[in-house]
């Protein structure tokens, strides 16, 4: 039982020309096919317009219609006589030529080329000052033979034969539910929509090639282990037109004799002797910048910890730099001439006994 007028469906009126027929199915199959219209209702519409179409495009069906209101068969009994969801999917692309949606071209968006990785080691010095450092790094260029088109000199690129440019094909495939087809990747172009037929010789049609570089490397004052630099654009470049990629450069600092760190403050231990300890002294430590002087007080006891200030690392965000933190350990001697281990005895005699706590 017909619940909609066909005419209405396709919004035509009923005196419509075969070619007013067509162009309305096309305008309407394009609207609500399924592929392209997400609506849950789009399916049913689709299949109420085909069926429309089937009637109205042929011309005993039509005339069946226009006068029972119905397609009576050749058994006198009513039908429609179309075919499956699959022929009619097959039939609307046939309409546009094969071409998924109409789409003549393919869609080459710019991308943005790859980023990369880089590792960098780092003296305690370099690290905590600042330096530059050169470093080699292999990246992907657009050729310089054919300037990323892939096609050798004084030649072009190609439409696609298998999918006309749209970079994509459309597949049917039988199952017992009938006929499906999907949209997939042109196998022959990789969804580019073009062929390279005269491929250049430097990159062999691909546009692009792997070289070495080498980069001079602002290394800021401050960094650490596990900090890393971003060096915009130095990455692979991007595809259509995008921009490159970037570089990471992974730092790691190596360990040094006398200092350690925590942070932007630096750690130093300064062993003395008893006397230093006891009686205060004026020694020369080294430092990041060089040999300093230190004041030890008198009366330093073993594990005091001395601060000169602003003799640190800088702050990478704010360059004030740290503290320099000096550990006092005081050495007791393992081996006493004469003469020393008989000062130490008189010593001994005059000072006061050591209390428990």
């Amino acid at each position: 039982m017909v619940t909609r007028d066909y005419y209405e469906v396709l919004g035509l009126p009923r005196n419509a020309s075969e070619e007013e027929i067509k162009k309305a199915f096309r305008r309407l199959a394009f609207q609500y096919h399924p592929d392209h219209n997400k609506d849950p209702e789009a399916e049913d519409k689709f299949k109420e317009i085909n069926e429309a179409y089937q009637v109205l495009s042929d011309p005993e069906k039509r005339r069946s219609y226009d006068r029972y209101g119905r397609v009576v068969t050749e058994e006198g009994s009513p039908g429609f006589g179309f075919g499956g969801l699959g022929d009619i999917f097959e039939s609307f692309f046939d309409a546009f030529s094969g071409t998924p949606f109409g789409r003549a071209t393919a869609q080459r968006t710019p991308q943005k080329g790859d980023s990369l990785q880089s590792h960098l080691t780092l003296s305690f010095e370099e690290a905590a000052l600042g330096c530059n450092k050169e470093i080699e790094i292999q990246h992907v260029e657009n050729c310089p033979v054919c300037h990323g088109i892939g096609s050798r000199p004084g030649t072009n690129p190609q439409t696609c034969p298998e999918c006309h440019g749209a970079g994509q094909v459309r597949k049917v495939q039988q199952s017992i539910f009938g006929r499906f087809s999907h949209v997939i990747t042109c196998p022959r172009c990789g969804g580019s929509g073009i062929v390279i037929i005269n491929p250049c010789p430097q990159c062999h049609g691909k546009g692009r090639i792997k070289v070495k570089r080498k980069l001079m490397v602002d290394i800021p004052a401050g960094v650490d282990n596990s900090h890393r630099i971003r060096l915009d654009g130095e990455g692979d470049v991007g595809l259509y037109g995008g921009a490159p990629g970037d570089l990471y450069i992974n730092i790691s600092v190596k360990s040094h004799n006398l200092f350690r760190r925590n942070g932007v403050d630096i750690l130093y231990q300064l062993p003395i002797n008893f006397a230093q300890a006891a009686l205060g002294a004026e020694v020369e430590v080294p430092s990041l910048n060089g040999n300093i002087n230190l004041k030890i007080p008198p009366g330093t006891q073993n594990g005091k910890v001395l601060r000169l200030k602003g003799r640190g690392v800088p702050h990478l965000n704010n360059g004030r730099k740290g503290d320099m933190l000096v550990e006092i350990q005081v050495v007791t001697p393992q081996h006493l001439d004469g003469k020393q281990k008989h000062l130490l005895e008189e010593l001994a005699k005059v000072l006061p006994k050591a209390k428990l706590s």
